[in-house]
């Protein structure tokens, strides 16, 4: 009933780049010391004392065979069971995380304990449920393509179960509602009435047209994970044309509203950290979550969209003794004393909010979230590198993590693209100059993949440095293109430039640097590598890092 593949280690590398824009202040708070022109000048004068080698005849990989989601998928063991059940009839239940994650988004955990222990039973039957952490959007991905097999999916809202049904996955609804919840703006206090007088109300569209007017600073969340982001997404789609928000008209809005928005953040964890540092004034947020973070008192939250109720749904491989499970589940969470619960976890709030439904149908989301891939960097091409650790300490599994990631993860990347491949240990090897990722270069990407192999120290802020002047001249090439560079790493820089030295050339260049920690604890320096210009740090192991980068990508790629 459940499982998958792992495969994607650098996946997360790009997906990561996901998460954030490009200014020109430092981790630190201080501002680089360097214009960007001056930055260009000492990274071509630091370059001059890193030994780098180019393959001048890279491995054209003949037998590359094509990825398919599934196998891009980590094993379903990634997203943790949260509650155990342990009755002769047990229910397992993919369940949204604002329920099923740490305190205060434990409600279903704590519901669930105590539906455990009550002592029910189906003809003398004990029954019990299991349930497991996972985003709705995650879960629709696993249910459709990687065969998990829950017995009840509870999403954020019922977009997820019609894209469930459009997909192929027929489901029954248990329950329309056991915790109430609404998705919403906020705008911080101090711009919230200036906006109120010149635009009016809090709408998507308001909203929208303040943005793009440069009055307020609006970022949203990846639409494909997050519930919030794809209910806010089609409301954007819908306030560019409400008679067809699939339509030309706002496609095309949604892609000039994309050149210039904040980068769609892969968490709302991570507009909190923009929100914090005065980088937005405006984002995405379920009620619940602003009602717990106490961080956000200075936003005003308006509800939009449709609403967050927490639907239940069954599934045709669900057995009639465990849909009667479910519903008696089902029962106890809408008894008065588990509803009590939930509101004191700060759901039930809004209840006299009605959906502002755009009439979409399940195809009609899964289109969206595909037109919202498609035009997320506003039209801009994007030029990545990737910088890879192959020093001593990458040896073994780690670097075949490595190469099986980056070979499936290269799946995501549009051929749109331009990727270039950096690997390092103590001197930098460029394995692949950059060029358009079209099917030759695809296979040439798997190729030098294939042929990486660990040893030596770790040069890697060299490798950063070679990464950008890879960038830089490639960007002379391509016209208004979107730069990025990717460095996955397991250890500390030990020889080489250290990161102090190339601190004020990154933030000069302006150019993002996106760094997974690959079985790396001490990030420390890697956090202060992405900060520079508001990038992704995430740290990864062997068995998440699939997801993580597949995700980054859809945000970024």
């Amino acid at each position: 009933m459940k499982k998958k593949v792992l495969s994607a280690l650098l996946a997360a590398t790009m997906v990561a780049a996901s998460l954030t824009g490009c200014n020109n202040v430092r981790s630190d708070g201080a501002v680089s010391k360097l214009t960007e022109e001056e930055a260009k000048k000492e990274l071509k004068s630091l370059m001059t004392k890193v030994d780098v080698s180019t393959n001048s005849n890279p491995t054209l990989d003949i037998y590359a065979e094509d990825v398919s989601e599934a196998d891009t998928l980590a094993d379903i063991e990634t997203f943790p069971i949260t509650v155990t059940g342990n009755g002769e009839i047990n229910i397992e239940i993919a369940a949204a995380t604002e329920l099923s994650a740490e305190a205060p988004d434990n409600w279903l955990n704590e519901v669930a304990q105590k539906f455990n222990s009550a002592g029910y039973d189906i003809d003398g039957r004990s029954v019990t449920v299991s349930v497991r952490k996972i985003t709705s959007g995650e879960g629709v991905t696993y249910i459709t393509a990687g065969g998990y097999q829950p017995e009840v999916f509870i999403p954020s809202n019922a977009a997820w179960g019609m894209m469930l049904d459009a997909s192929g996955c027929k489901t029954e609804t248990v329950a329309d509602r056991i915790a109430g919840n609404t998705a919403g703006i906020l705008i911080k206090k101090d711009v919230y009435d200036t906006f109120k007088e010149k635009y009016g109300d809090v709408t998507v569209g308001n909203v929208l047209t303040a943005a793009n007017a440069g009055d307020i600073d609006f970022a949203y969340t990846n639409p494909y994970t997050s519930s919030t982001g794809l209910n806010v997404l089609c409301a954007m789609l819908a306030s560019f044309d409400a008679a067809d928000p699939l339509s030309d008209t706002a496609t095309s809005a949604l892609m000039e509203y994309q050149k210039t928005s904040p980068p769609v953040a892969y968490t709302t964890a991570v507009l909190r950290n923009q929100a914090a540092k005065g980088i937005i004034n405006a984002m995405v947020m379920e009620k619940q979550a602003y009602s717990n973070t106490p961080e956000l008192k200075n936003y005003i939250y308006t509800p939009v969209g449709i609403r967050h109720d927490h639907p239940v749904y069954t599934f045709e491989w669900t057995t009639d003794e465990e849909k009667a499970a479910a519903r008696m589940f089902v029962e106890f969470c809408q008894s008065a004393d588990m509803q009590k619960l939930a509101t004191e976890k700060g759901f039930n709030q809004d209840d006299d909010y009605a959906a502002q439904d755009t009439g979409m149908s399940g195809s009609d989301y899964i289109a969206a979230q595909k037109v919202w891939k498609k035009n997320k960097n506003g039209g801009r091409p994007i030029v990545a590198v990737f910088v890879a650790d192959i020093s001593g300490s990458m040896d073994g599994q780690p670097i075949n993590s490595l190469k099986q990631s980056l070979i499936s993860s290269s799946t995501y990347i549009s051929s749109d693209h331009h990727i270039g491949l950096v690997s390092y240990s103590d001197n930098v090897t460029i394995n692949l100059p950059i060029a358009q990722f079209d099917s030759k270069q695809r296979a040439y990407f798997s190729g030098e993949v294939k042929n990486l192999s660990a040893g030596g120290g770790t040069a890697t802020y060299d490798a950063v440095l070679t990464g950008m002047q890879m960038l830089e001249d490639y960007a002379e090439t391509v016209p208004n293109a979107k730069l990025m560079l990717f460095v996955l790493t397991d250890g500390a820089q030990n020889t080489g430039y250290s990161l102090n030295r190339i601190t004020d050339v990154v933030g000069g260049l302006k150019i993002p640097v996106y760094s997974i920690a690959y079985n790396y604890d001490n990030v420390k320096e890697l956090e202060t590598l992405s900060g520079i210009n508001e990038a992704a740090q995430i740290k990864a192991n062997s068995d998440d890092v699939v997801n993580q980068l597949r995700n980054l990508f859809n945000v970024n790629l």
